[in-house]
């Protein structure tokens, strides 16, 4: 039987995965400048910190969850997102008491189970980071600064931030009924879900992706228009950081996120590149979340970014990423007691930090350096009886063909002519 990866997921082979360590160690040095320090989370929670985080009339929830019982009969749930495993690490090892803010960042895998399109797996792979302690739109602008550069070191432009405030439940509490009451005389004729979403969350129908739905959602009373004074000071508050940052955003009053713990701040990077246009990341501020998962009243805020999605963007932008060759030096061989010394010789070598190959399958001289110009290795050393009894060998720079006489005694000779 011939097997597969199964649908919407994917195998991240070799010719491509130095993208995904040049994204993943930028992301990780970009975090660290901010004080961010790397937190690690299990793939799979119990299923009820998702339904009481991410919010039981999300499509997330109703939908989305890989959810079984495992043997001793508990409810547990592949994660689907990155916040609420961070939330409850945050809780269950009493971070509270740390001093403020405490800042955290992930690069996680995840699981959604939906339609499978480009850049959209069941299995995908996600950067985020989470910060805790700071109820001032000054983190706000902080997070999103991170995005920025973070870009700008990855090469991205053709950007766009877009920004909104969705208040906080004192601010939707009104809202709502403002909303049922502009949604009551089409609810008939809209998608089930919504109209399961009218009683409960009528904020969770401005996101429906039905046309329909989407069609009225677009002239749906905005609640940027109905915040309470403390949540209009702090969106005024971002924005003023944001201008001082010189960091370009437009408000975009129709961003509500897809998961029911956000409040105030909510921002996304959408690209205006003409072939990918689309969100490539987004975040915002979950002030109650913390107590709602049975910890201290403690604000919080992140961003989650789709690593596939991201890489998408920089392929579509045409930012070269290079590839810097691991194997710096290969020795090919033209005899057998050759090919025993080259195995000593490249252990030396590696020992001393130089990626090294040498022949392993019995190739003829011909084809170790036929193979040689194929692994890209930028030297080559040619090693036979001559050179093994005298010690003497030459290397050679496969760019030019320039060669320099060695020591085979000097292993750290070798390393260093090889480094320069």
């Amino acid at each position: 039987m011939k097997y597969s990866v199964p649908k919407g997921t994917k195998d991240i082979l070799p010719d491509d995965i130095y993208r995904w360590q040049k994204a993943e160690q930028v992301f990780a040095e970009v975090c660290a400048l901010y004080g961010y320090g790397e937190i690690r989370i299990p793939t799979f929670e119990h299923t009820e910190l998702f339904q009481r985080s991410v919010g039981d009339t999300t499509d997330v929830v109703q939908k989305e969850m890989y959810t079984f019982e495992d043997k001793g009969g508990r409810s547990i749930t592949l994660r689907p997102e990155g916040t609420a495993g961070v939330v409850r690490s945050f809780i269950e090892h009493g971070m509270t008491s740390l001093p403020s803010p405490v800042r955290l960042f992930y690069n996680v895998t995840a699981f959604r189970y939906e339609n499978v399109q480009k850049g959209r797996f069941r299995e995908f792979h996600q950067f985020g980071l989470e910060a805790f302690g700071s109820k001032g739109p000054a983190i706000d602008a902080e997070i999103i600064s991170i995005l920025v550069l973070f870009f700008a070191r990855m090469g991205l432009s053709q950007t766009r931030l877009c920004i909104n405030s969705i208040g906080c439940p004192s601010c939707r509490t009104g809202y709502n009924k403002i909303l049922m009451e502009y949604y009551r005389p089409n609810l008939t004729k809209m998608c089930h879900d919504c109209k399961g979403r009218y009683e409960k969350n009528p904020l969770r129908m401005l996101d429906c992706k039905e046309d329909y739905c989407h069609s009225l959602a677009t002239d749906a009373p905005k609640l940027l228009d109905h915040l309470c004074p403390d949540c209009l000071e702090h969106f005024a508050g971002l924005k003023t950081c944001l201008d001082s940052l010189e960091i370009a955003y437009t408000v975009d009053p129709g961003i509500v996120r897809g998961l029911d713990y956000y409040t105030r701040t909510v921002f996304e990077f959408v690209s205006e590149h003409v072939g990918t246009q689309g969100t490539i990341c987004g975040g915002g501020r979950y002030d109650g979340l913390v107590e709602t998962m049975g910890g201290q009243s403690v604000p919080g805020i992140g961003f989650a970014m789709g690593v596939e999605r991201f890489l998408m963007e920089v392929a579509a932008q045409g930012i070269a990423v290079a590839k810097t060759p691991d194997v710096l030096l290969y020795i090919a061989t033209m005899d057998p007691q050759g090919t025993a010394y080259a195995q000593k010789l490249a252990f030396s070598m590696r020992k001393e930090g130089i990626g090294c190959e040498t022949d392993l399958v019995g190739r003829s001289f011909k084809a170790q350096l036929k193979y040689a110009g194929k692994t890209g290795a930028p030297y080559l050393l040619v090693l036979g009886t001559d050179e093994i009894s005298t010690q003497k060998a030459r290397i050679k720079r496969m760019s030019d063909g320039v060669q320099t006489d060695i020591d085979l005694s000097d292993i750290a000779g070798i390393a260093c002519n090889i480094r320069k």
